[in-house]
């Protein structure tokens, strides 16, 4: 082999080599955490991933027609929406998939765990209106009364929404008139008080139920 051919050869494994390296350097290109997310159907087993937080009900182009049917109960904490009609919640992310919760507690947890999920839509009831179960409406324009002396959900304070500052201004009393971004806010600001009060709540019930079922046994 002559020098010429030599070279040839040396260049050609070198590129062989540098492709090769390059190829395989794509290979070991981290997936961004939202490209991961994004390849849930390639997903068999979502147990111990951020994919065991998505919703889990198929999508859904038209969430509102039948919604207390369709999702009956929060996601998050398992409480009855339509008993809890007046602070159910529901997100309608752009995927169509739909979280229906019972408060905007539940719904924060939601869009906590769907960072990389847009949502279309976010509907709150309006508490202005009137009728057994209280009608949906765009929670990113209602206002919502804080505190003011309503049944608070999920929450050591109320946050009521409604459609209507007129209706809002209406059942203020002593509390405060925000928006959804600043309800939201709070949401967030009080999550870790109100899920240490939720958590003790809950287990004194379950103790108070176990203590009721045995009594009920011994007789």
């Amino acid at each position: 082999m002559n020098r010429r051919q030599l070279l040839k050869g040396v260049a050609a494994g070198g590129f062989l080599a540098a492709t090769g390296a390059a190829s395989g350097a794509r290979a070991q290109q981290p997936i961004m955490p939202w490209e991961w997310v994004e390849k849930q159907a390639e997903v068999k087993n979502t147990d111990g991933t951020p994919l065991q937080f998505i919703p889990k009900a198929p999508k859904d182009a038209n969430p509102l027609e039948n919604e207390l049917a369709k999702y009956p109960r929060c996601p998050y904490c398992g409480m009855n929406r339509k008993q809890y009609h007046f602070s159910r919640h529901l997100i309608h992310y752009s995927d169509d998939l739909v979280d229906g919760t019972c408060s905007l507690h539940c719904a924060a947890v939601s869009l906590t765990l769907n960072l990389d999920r847009v949502p279309k839509a976010i509907y709150a009831p309006d508490n202005g209106a009137g009728g057994e179960v209280k009608p949906l409406t765009n929670a990113e324009t209602a206002l919502y009364v804080i505190g003011g002396g309503h049944q608070a959900v999920m929450s050591k304070t109320a946050k009521t929404s409604f459609a209507s500052r007129a209706a809002a201004e209406a059942a203020k009393n002593d509390g405060q008139i925000v928006g959804f971004d600043e309800a939201v806010k709070l949401t967030y600001l009080g999550m870790a008080e109100d899920t240490m009060r939720i958590r003790g709540n809950r287990a004194e019930k379950r103790r108070k139920a176990a203590e009721d079922k045995a009594k009920e046994q011994a007789k």
